[in-house]
């Protein structure tokens, strides 16, 4: 099924038949991505008496207590509320779901302290020509490890705050990116990315939103798409998520 999709006075089609996955699963156990030393994602059948929520174990359905944390165990899209200390939730500031996205991918830079960091220069590169609203960041190298890496420890690449500042003055809203945080492992708390992009605490912008842990695979290429972030409505400051893009082609 086509969609006629109009962007900064362009129509674009849209094929909503073919969805393009960047989101990663929570999986059980340790075999998917994990970082921040977040305990794996467990899954438990409830049993009360005679009852047991596993049909594998005898039970007539499947009624299971989930147990995860969402930025530790996979794709995930979280608010201001994730470094403020008044209650922002995920549910109540991302308040729409589907727009024009652009993808875009970058080669982070070693610093000579050993960080792989991706850059103002880069940023400013990326943005050139028309800023859509939402902005996908696949790093490279890029292959399939991404997709079971264990960050801990490894003191992953990240975003320079300058570089997150311009994106914020290019009107990007919706920061997607194939890494575990935007900002350093360990960087002592102070999140400057994370402040930047949000403005935090002055001018706080509460209907933005980062999305972590991605996974875009190579057959997609750089360009313009339609984007859905999909989450669930929790009242906390961060939900798994499944972003979806979908290729735009010119209508004209």
């Amino acid at each position: 099924m086509e969609a006629m999709i109009r962007y900064r006075h362009k129509n674009f089609l849209c094929n909503l038949e073919k969805p393009l996955d960047i989101g990663l699963p929570l999986e059980e156990g340790y075999s998917g991505v994990n970082c921040f030393y977040a305990p794996p994602m467990e899954a438990e059948p409830v049993v009360a008496g005679d009852f047991i929520g596993s049909t594998a174990r005898g039970g007539v359905v499947n009624f299971l207590n989930i147990r995860f944390n969402p930025h530790g165990n996979g794709t995930h899209t979280e608010c201001v509320g994730h470094i403020a200390k008044e209650k922002y939730t995920i549910n109540r500031c991302l308040r729409q779901f589907i727009f024009p996205a652009r993808l875009v991918s970058l080669y982070p830079v070693r610093m000579e302290n050993g960080d792989r960091v991706i850059g103002l220069q880069q940023i400013k590169e990326a943005l050139e020509g028309e800023v859509p609203p939402a902005l996908v960041i696949r790093t490279l190298p890029n292959d399939g490890f991404k997709q079971r890496m264990h960050y801990s420890g490894t003191n992953p690449p990240y975003i320079d705050s300058e570089a997150v500042a311009l994106l914020v003055e290019a009107g990007v809203e919706h920061l997607l990116i194939d890494l575990p945080s935007v900002d350093r492992e360990e960087d002592g708390g102070r999140l400057l990315a994370h402040k930047a992009f949000w403005r935090f605490p002055d001018k706080i912008r509460e209907n933005c939103t980062i999305t972590e842990l991605i996974y875009v695979n190579n057959s997609i290429p750089d360009g313009l798409y339609l984007l859905n972030i999909q989450i669930a409505g929790f009242e906390v400051d961060a939900s798994p998520s499944k972003p979806v893009l979908y290729a735009l082609t010119p209508a004209d």
